[in-house]
């Protein structure tokens, strides 16, 4: 598997985002090898908070929550899916397939020794997240879900979904900081655009970015459909803490809150919230808010 390497220079400077950059190799079934970044904040013998982001974002869009986590006494880890931020890029858009991001993430938490964990997970990191949390909820305390969801193909995506996976196959140029400028509610500097287009030197590293919208399982015979019902089958019996925290302005995963409030046991009496002015990048529009709720969220459900 021929992988990319963004530049390190490529990241210098960037706009709030003054984090130390930690690296690991991971593997994968298929034998495809690349190195993930990710960032390691606060107390390293904390309970960790796990941020996962989602496409065509990176760990950059957790910048602002990253602090009033830390500064509650939490670890925070938060990877770079491959294909995204300081993680390597495999080239050819055939290397990129749902299993092989589950299992890099699965090396990642492997490799970390991460338990007790705290997970949020927003857009992809609800798809890839909640199916680590499925498969070993014993290493997982809680979770918290924004903006997300876990799709089986059984139901139809939404004409907000189908409107992005359109453009990004046959846009000529993926924007990538118009991408997350057009799910905000905020008007973004130039410099914040230019650090979410910063992983992206030419439209070659981009491979993963146009391929994610394709592997959202649409139809009940996709080849995640098994495995992404049979997470919900552990899903139906979670019964430890399970918040939403969704936003306002997302006409994508409008909704999903809804769905997952009723299936998941461990959404019973949480404190779920609607977050106002926020778009599908909530971290991006209430960032803040968004890490007070999760310091509440726990706070209000020890161990």
């Amino acid at each position: 598997m021929k992988v990319l390497r963004t530049p390190d220079s490529c990241f210098a400077n960037l706009s709030d985002y003054d984090f130390e950059p930690n690296y690991l190799m991971v593997d994968d079934s298929e034998g495809g090898e690349l190195r993930v970044h990710y960032l390691d904040e606060g107390p390293k013998d904390a309970a960790p908070v796990l941020l996962l982001h989602g496409e065509p974002s990176w760990s950059y869009l957790y910048r602002k929550v990253i602090p009033i986590l830390t500064a509650a006494g939490h670890r925070v880890i938060a990877p770079d899916l491959p294909g995204f931020g300081r993680s390597d890029k495999p080239a050819s858009r055939e290397d990129y397939t749902y299993q092989r991001h589950v299992d890099w993430m699965q090396s990642v938490l492997d490799q970390l020794d991460l338990k007790d964990i705290t997970l949020f997970c927003q857009d992809w990191g609800g798809l890839i997240g909640l199916r680590l949390m499925a498969a070993h909820p014993d290493k997982f305390a809680r979770v918290a879900a924004g903006n997300t969801m876990l799709p089986t193909g059984d139901h139809d995506p939404g004409e907000g979904f189908r409107k992005w996976q359109k453009f990004s196959q046959e846009t000529p140029l993926f924007n990538v900081g118009g991408a997350i400028k057009s799910g905000t509610t905020t008007e973004l500097s130039q410099a914040v655009i230019d650090a979410y287009d910063a992983p992206f030197p030419d439209e070659s590293y981009k491979e993963g970015a146009r391929q994610f919208p394709l592997l959202v399982p649409t139809t009940p015979n996709d080849p995640a459909s098994d495995k992404n019902r049979a997470a919900w089958v552990e899903l139906s019996k979670w019964t430890k803490p399970f918040i939403t925290l969704f936003s306002d302005s997302d006409p994508v995963t409008n909704g999903g809150d809804k769905i997952m409030q009723k299936l998941i046991p461990g959404t019973k009496g949480q404190n779920h919230t609607i977050i106002t002015n926020g778009g599908h990048f909530l971290q991006e529009d209430q960032g803040e808010v968004l890490g007070e709720l999760l310091v509440t969220f726990i706070n209000d459900n020890p161990e």
